[in-house]
């Protein structure tokens, strides 16, 4: 980490002692246009999960955006086979896009969803079994959606014929 006179740290950052302004040797904090290590905040927007803050350069004073995230603990998937994996959003997504394709369900549900599950996991702890994540994906689908639940259950379940549709619709209707 650079270091500099005059400045104080904060959770291993380097800090001047001007007000909105950072100073530290983390690259993604870089002006992407001129590199420089000092840029000042022009706004802030939280939003689930993340914030957003507009910067200034204070050296070539152009603008850019960054996004913050809390790093969380690595989530492992124990598999069927009992192998395990790194726990993959963009799995979790696809799967759930491609049950919700063709389908009136906004991209904000579908992350919110995604969101619920992901919080659903972690509240498990650092490992969680292939078959709780189907579950969780088959609960949030069948509340927004029975069509989009429907196709993620005659994969997740690997049906085999039409009487294991019908099984599950009829369960749908008593519900």
């Amino acid at each position: 980490m650079l270091s500099c006179s005059g400045s104080y740290y904060y959770n291993g950052l380097c800090f001047l002692g001007k007000k909105n302004t950072r100073y530290c040797g983390d690259p993604r904090m870089q002006c992407p246009y001129c590199q420089h290590l000092e840029t000042k905040v022009i706004d802030k927007r939280d939003a689930v999960g993340r914030t957003k803050r507009r910067r200034e350069c204070l050296k070539c004073e152009k603008r850019f955006n960054t996004h913050e995230a809390v790093e969380e603990v690595r989530l492992r998937v124990i598999k069927k086979d009992g192998g395990r994996e790194d726990f993959d959003r963009d799995k979790l997504k696809r799967g759930i896009e491609k049950a919700c394709e063709k389908r009136p369900i906004s991209t904000e549900r579908i992350d919110k969803m995604i969101i619920t599950i992901e919080d659903k996991l972690r509240k498990k702890g650092k490992e969680v079994p292939s078959t709780f994540i189907g579950e969780m994906v088959s609960k949030e689908l069948k509340k927004v959606d029975k069509v989009a639940y429907i196709r993620f259950a005659s994969v997740y379940r690997d049906f085999t014929d039409i009487s294991d549709f019908k099984n599950e619709i009829k369960k749908l209707v008593r519900t």
